[in-house]
């Protein structure tokens, strides 16, 4: 498992997925239809999710059900956080240092 979250997220077709997803799990069909894209399209961007971790798939039957696993999303949104934090302390000292420059 590549295990790379931003790699899943990083195409819209995917990122619609994973959307369609968070409701609950879904069938293949209810979670990939309305793409406009080819089958076998939608099999590589469903390999990818699996493959990333970000959706598991469990085939009842004929059935095949996703469903994201949310513990592979939660790393993605803890380093945005990370990130986010970081960027907003650079802006400040950068905001700091613009309204003392603007006093002089």
């Amino acid at each position: 498992m590549v295990n790379d979250p931003f790699r899943a997220l990083s195409h819209p077709i995917r990122r619609g997925i994973v959307e369609r997803l968070a409701a609950g799990p879904a069938t293949v069909g209810e979670a990939t239809t309305g793409f406009g894209v080819s089958k076998p399209a939608i099999t590589k961007h469903l390999r990818v999710l699996e493959d990333t971790g970000v959706v598991r798939r469990v085939v009842e039957g004929r059935t095949h059900r996703l469903s994201l696993e949310p513990e592979v999303l939660s790393l993605a949104a803890d380093w945005m956080d990370r990130q986010r934090a970081l960027w907003r302390r650079l802006f400040d000292v950068v905001d700091e240092y613009l309204k003392e420059e603007a006093h002089r």
